[in-house]
């Protein structure tokens, strides 16, 4: 199964950057969900995750490659679910999302070349710019579309981060399906 039969073509280009990558990096809001914030009357804040992000985000961490979580808000909701789908970096709170992405740099040892950020709006931007592959999801801002190598056919909290692992395995020679995972 190729990646074009199963979303849309891609270049030899973005196959190349996407089969370099040691590490993919999230935005939350407008990525893993789809932007919106809803609010319950006791002020709790609730989020939806597509189950279909989660299970290509766990096949991607057990093919090898790292996953980390930047997010400029602060969530126990993000952190739950994120240590649900064994994220093993998970920065919250970031307004200066560089800061977090030159630790996990270091931490990690890789180049910007090895790493992958997705992302779809203007906090977004510094990472991207520096990034070997940056991703933008299909409703992200314009700005955000214009400066990546890639934009997914599918919206952020609906299927963005599989397409993208997806896109990961496939040009890493990994399958897609992995069994004993739930998302």
């Amino acid at each position: 199964m190729t990646f074009e039969l199963l979303y849309q073509p891609i270049s030899q280009h973005v196959k190349t950057k996407a089969a370099a990558v040691k590490l993919l990096i999230c935005d939350i809001d407008g990525v893993f969900s789809d932007g919106c914030i809803y609010l319950g009357n006791n002020g709790e804040e609730l989020k939806a995750f597509n189950t279909k992000d989660g299970f290509g985000i766990k096949a991607l961490i057990n093919s090898g490659i790292a996953v980390a979580v930047i997010t400029g808000r602060q969530s126990n909701i993000v952190e739950n679910r994120m240590k649900s789908l064994t994220v093993a970096h998970i920065y919250q709170g970031q307004e200066n999302k560089l800061i977090a992405y030159d630790d996990l740099k270091q931490k990690l040892n890789l180049t910007d070349a090895q790493i992958a950020y997705i992302g779809d709006d203007s906090p977004d931007l510094p990472v991207m710019e520096k990034v070997g592959f940056a991703v933008a999801v299909n409703d992200a801002h314009p700005i955000i579309k214009h400066i990546s190598h890639y934009t997914t056919m599918m919206r952020g909290g609906y299927g963005a981060v599989r397409e993208l692992t997806d896109l990961l395995m496939l040009s890493q020679g990994h399958p897609l399906t992995s069994q004993g995972i739930s998302a």
